[in-house]
């Protein structure tokens, strides 16, 4: 069940190393109303594709040998309401630094527009709660953003698949620690919303076909 989608969360969930400290980040990656997701707990190094959890859009495990991530409400909501391929979450540095001061990320480079034009701070609640799962779903509504900072914890951040997803965490924190860096010194200029709407207009052609 989801073979490729189970492979893909055990060979990637390493990268969340280089964003999120221990084992505090989590992944997934859907496949019509389910989806694969870290296990809760377990060191990314060691996990493997068949012990991956399948979960259902009821929060439901519905295959795998160990308990999903205790996240899963998170993803659950994010994928019932905007569908995307895939979701990563991430206690990254620069963006939880943000997320403790409850300050949004505004459009001061035109990476951001891989996220949105503004990155929202989703109101605190637990972690693992209904509660936050709703408050991530409102913040990125609201902001029509792609990604989100969890107050007092973390970011999440979504795309079509889980290179999108990972690209997009990647681009957040850059970002994050480019503002930090910019307000220790001065007064960050932000791009204008036309400007960041003609970057995701750009970004769309980018790259190579395959």
């Amino acid at each position: 069940m989801l073979g490729a989608e189970r492979r893909a969360v055990s060979v990637r969930a390493s990268e969340l190393a280089e964003l999120t400290p221990g084992r505090t980040g989590n992944l997934s990656v859907r496949r019509e109303d389910r989806f694969a997701v870290t296990p809760t707990g377990v060191a990314y190094d060691r996990i493997d594709a068949g012990d991956v959890p399948v979960v259902d859009f009821e929060g439901d495990r519905i295959a795998g040998e160990l308990a999903p991530s205790s996240e899963t409400p998170m993803h659950t909501a994010i994928y019932r309401e905007f569908g995307p391929g895939a979701i990563v979450h991430t206690h990254s540095p620069w963006s939880s630094t943000l997320a403790i001061l409850h300050e949004p990320i505004p459009p001061v480079h035109y990476m951001l527009a891989l996220a949105g034009t503004t990155v929202p701070v989703a109101d605190y609640a637990t972690y693992g709660t209904p509660a936050l799962a709703a408050n991530a779903v409102e913040a990125m509504e609201a902001a029509d953003a792609e990604a989100c900072l969890l107050a007092n914890h973390g970011l999440l951040a979504t795309g079509d698949d889980l290179d999108a997803a990972l690209e997009t965490a990647v681009n957040v924190e850059y970002t994050a620690r480019i503002y930090c860096q910019a307000k220790a010194v001065g007064d960050p200029v932000e791009l204008s919303p036309d400007e960041m709407g003609a970057v995701a207009e750009k970004f769309e052609g980018y790259g190579q076909e395959e």
